[in-house]
């Protein structure tokens, strides 16, 4: 399996990294995704979509904080995703990042996992 890195950015109160994981583009996000730094994750899932990749898994495992502008970017990255033919897979989300999901129906609207090695392993776009 090829686990380059692609890319990241940071800024003080988000971090994302950008790696290479067979079909997919693995996208971690670490620390607060809100109004101030959404598109510091925005820009790199555009990146992925424009290089090719339909199909993007989130490891949301170091992801403390989404408010609805964090969301919204989540969501716009699914929206062109499937437009292209595949989708946005989210993977171990904390419980306070899960209840923004959960309390906004969103969940319902993505492919979410338990880890990230099971959003690897499922084959769906």
């Amino acid at each position: 399996m090829d686990r380059g890195t692609v890319g990241s950015a940071q800024s003080g109160r988000l971090l994302v990294e950008v790696r290479e994981e067979g079909p997919s583009a693995v996208v971690t996000p670490a620390g607060e995704l809100d109004h101030h730094t959404a598109d510091l994750l925005r820009e790199p899932l555009e990146d992925c979509l424009a290089k090719g990749y339909k199909r993007l898994v989130i490891d949301c495992s170091r992801l403390e904080f989404c408010d609805s502008t964090g969301l919204n970017v989540l969501l716009g990255a699914r929206l062109k995703a499937e437009a292209a033919g595949g989708g946005v897979h989210l993977a171990g989300m904390q419980p306070v990042v899960a209840r923004v999901f959960e309390i906004t129906g969103a969940d319902a609207v993505f492919t979410v996992h338990d880890t990230l090695e099971a959003a690897l392993a499922d084959d769906s776009a």
